[in-house]
């Protein structure tokens, strides 16, 4: 009885009396008084301030200069304390050129010595105070956790190290990434395209921004848009590594409005889908701001709203280019020196649109070796807006071309004038070996006749019992039956759908 009298007062006392805890907030630790740790025999174990980690290496074998440094880090720390630290840090911020307003919502280290260690390990990257200015929340990376982690990971699928520091300035929020959840699964997708695994560090360099994509969203919306209008699922690789910004692009915005606005120009998908994977940077072209102004530039420099379509399958580079200042310089330059009206104009860049952009001295080259052959000033006009690829030529090429006819051929210049195409074929491929089985059937034909078909249509010229009537052949264009220069005409069928025309001259290209 007398016992538990004893304990029931000693409980009572303990409620009237609690102990008291000794608060030491500035050591970081809250220990009672019978619970205090004893001293230690190692003087840094005596300080619970801090703790000091030896250098660490995620890979110090593999990346060396992604080694950690030194870092001191804060065990536990109080609200004031906190408050005293932060000041301090920005203090230091301040000191050395960065601003440090953006970060006051952000945890900072808990030390100078950490936050110092940060700034210089990014600098020794390659970045500068200008750009932790550009993107102060970069300061609040964890070395260890986030940078060192992104930045092997990323010299790994193939940025240079050279180039690492300009790869972070172009996407600094590439350190706040998780490798394992955000990075790695976009280099996958990218080599799921065909992507070469040589181009992954090409295409990042050229828009970083890819990797901070959702898989499920823009990038495979934009890829099945393509792919559904035609395009080759084994080509998009080539696309991206060409045009990476692409998969960055809204298909019911960008993508489908273009497609849409240049079929009704005439173009077939098919023709477009050859275009795109050719020169997939004709899908950045901005709708609004630029394709259909250069067509409406077209347009009133006379082009017929019917050879739109030829002229863009053509040169599809002409969406995207100054038109209106290049088409006035050229046909300034083409009624200049030759005469030609606005309208002969017109049919040159329905015919060669490539034109607008030949450098005047070039087009003068051919144009004064014709005019030193003894042809006259408005037939040499004459031969250009019929042939305009004759402005384009290598006026080697036409010297030899021109010495056959007059030496061998024995014509008269009339017949260049009225077919001037007659330099745009090869001398050894095509006209020499023909004229040769001309000449020794004893045939007398016209250049066109026997120049300005396939093979297997020359063969049935040359054995047929009578020499048929010659009709007018299609006019040429650029990525059609010549190519430029002096290539061989290839035109093995006879009769063709607009459509097939158009797709063989982009697949040309």
């Amino acid at each position: 009885m007398i016992f538990l009298l004893r304990r029931k007062h000693a409980f009572k006392s303990s409620l009237t009396n609690p102990i008291h805890f000794v608060s030491n907030e500035s050591k970081g630790y809250i220990f009672p008084p019978l619970l205090s740790p004893k001293p230690s025999q190692n003087p840094q174990l005596n300080n619970p301030r801090v703790l000091t980690f030896k250098p660490f290496s995620t890979q110090s074998s593999k990346f060396p200069e992604y080694e950690m440094p030194t870092v001191t880090w804060g065990v536990v720390q109080g609200r004031k304390e906190k408050l005293v630290s932060r000041v301090i840090i920005c203090d230091y911020l301040k000191s050395i050129g960065i601003i440090p307003d953006e970060l006051e919502n952000l945890e900072l280290p808990s030390t100078i010595e950490v936050m110092r260690e940060r700034v210089e390990f990014l600098q020794k990257i390659g970045l500068t105070i200008d750009d932790f200015n550009e993107y102060p929340l970069m300061l609040g990376c964890s070395v260890r956790k986030n940078i060192i982690p992104v930045l092997g990971y990323l010299e790994k699928v193939g940025i240079q190290r050279s180039r690492m520091g300009e790869f972070v300035k172009k996407y600094p929020q590439v350190l706040h990434a998780s490798v394992v959840v955000e990075l790695v699964p976009v280099i996958r997708f990218l080599r799921g395209l065909d992507v070469e695994r040589q181009d992954i560090g090409y295409v990042l360099m050229k828009y970083p921004e890819l990797l901070g994509f959702k898989l499920e969203g823009t990038m495979s919306t934009s890829v099945a848009y393509l792919v559904s209008i035609g395009v080759n699922p084994r080509d998009i690789g080539p696309m991206v590594t060409q045009y990476p910004y692409f998969l960055g692009m809204r298909v019911g915005t960008m993508i489908k409005p273009l497609v849409e606005y240049l079929i009704s120009l005439g173009l077939p998908k098919k023709v477009l889908a050859r275009m795109f994977e050719k020169r997939a940077y004709i899908i950045g072209y901005d709708l609004e701001e630029m394709v259909k102004p250069n067509v409406d530039c077209l347009i009133s420099f006379g082009v017929q709203k019917e050879k739109l379509a030829s002229i863009i399958a053509q040169y599809p580079q002409i969406l995207g280019l100054p038109l209106k200042a290049k088409l006035s310089t050229q046909q300034y330059f083409f009624n200049l020196k030759l005469k030609i009206d606005p309208e002969g104009f017109a049919r040159v860049i329905e015919r060669m649109p490539q034109v607008i952009s030949l450098g005047q001295n070039v087009m003068m080259k051919p144009i004064e070796f014709l005019l030193g052959r003894g042809i006259l000033a408005q037939d040499v006009a004459k031969m250009i807006v019929r042939c305009p690829q004759l402005v384009g030529l290598q006026v080697g090429l036409m010297k030899n071309s021109f010495y056959f006819f007059k030496s061998e051929m024995e014509r008269p210049l009339k017949e260049l004038v009225e077919f001037p195409e007659y330099f745009t074929y090869g001398l050894e491929s095509r006209i020499k070996p023909r004229f040769m089985r001309l000449k020794h059937k004893g045939i007398r034909c016209s250049l066109s006749w026997f120049l300005n078909c396939s093979d297997q249509r020359f063969e049935e010229r040359l054995y047929g019992d009578y020499v048929e009537m010659e009709s007018e052949g299609p006019m040429f264009v650029m990525g059609g039956k010549l190519e430029l220069p002096g290539n061989e005409v290839v035109c093995d069928e006879e009769d063709e759908s607009d459509d097939e025309i158009l797709y063989r001259r982009t697949v040309s290209l």
